[in-house]
């Protein structure tokens, strides 16, 4: 009987283990596989603004880890962004993202400035409750960005791929909890 108890415990607790994690109904999985790597999720959250709930924002990469120079560094780093706001349109998307960039490069936008204009085009087309941009990064192949699974642009510049990352990781990120969130603090 206590062989029986103790399978059952482990059971449950593998089972619990395995379940992914949900963030304001968006369910997200434990692991991402990606050209045969499997990254593993970090920490995710949920950006809001103004008591409005934006998107979840979730943050996968080879290791564990809480600090944003570890993330910088990793061979590899993904963020996705799961829409859960009908409020956020492609203009709102876009501004964000310049200001996102603006406020983690200090405002010196101007050796990266072609690579944003290149990389807000992603967000020109409708954007609707339920869509997902994935920002692929890696300081070797810079950053891929995809909507819904289609790839829309690759900008090859580790500059850009740094101050990408720093709108949500950064000293001034876009939010503070949400910074938290994902590095799992």
């Amino acid at each position: 009987m206590k062989r029986l108890s103790a399978l059952l415990f482990l059971c449950v607790c593998f089972l619990s283990s395995a379940q992914a994690k949900e963030v304001s109904d968006v369910k997200l999985a434990d692991t991402l596989t990606l050209d045969n790597q499997t990254l593993i999720l970090n920490g995710a959250g949920e950006r809001s603004k103004m008591f409005f709930d934006l998107y979840v924002a979730s943050l996968y990469l080879p290791n564990k880890t809480h600090d944003t120079a570890n993330v910088l560094s990793a061979s590899r780093a993904v963020i996705k962004l799961n829409i859960t706001s009908s409020m956020i349109t492609a203009e709102k998307m876009k501004k964000a993202i310049e200001e996102g960039f603006n406020t983690a490069t200090g405002g010196d936008i101007g050796a990266i400035q072609t690579q944003i204009d290149q990389f807000t085009a992603v967000f020109s087309d409708k954007i609707s409750e339920g869509d997902q941009f994935t920002f692929d990064t890696s300081p070797t192949a810079g950053v891929t960005a995809s909507k819904n699974g289609s790839v829309k642009v690759t900008i090859n510049n580790d500059t850009f791929r740094q101050a990408l990352l720093n709108i949500w990781l950064g000293d001034d990120p876009v939010q503070s909890s949400l910074k938290n969130d994902l590095l799992d603090n």
